[in-house]
């Protein structure tokens, strides 16, 4: 997957591979073996200390608490 992000307004588009989204079909699930889940997680902090920079100054004052709803397009 990737994750492209808008630097006008900090959105983000996450494109699905076709393999994944087979496995994501076919499975509704990911499952990640321990070096599989390390490589993702290394990539997830990157990507999201990277898309932090580019967030507009109101998104970088929210908070997210455990029962936020993630809303998308």
């Amino acid at each position: 997957m990737r994750f492209i992000q808008n630097a006008d307004d900090g959105s983000c588009r996450i494109i699905f591979s076709e393999q994944e989204k087979k496995i994501i079909n076919e499975k509704g699930e990911f499952t990640l073996d321990a070096m599989a889940l390390r490589h993702f997680s290394n990539n997830l902090m990157r990507i999201v200390h990277e898309f932090y920079k580019l967030f507009p100054e109101e998104v970088k004052k929210s908070q997210t608490f455990e029962d936020s709803e993630c809303e998308g397009k």
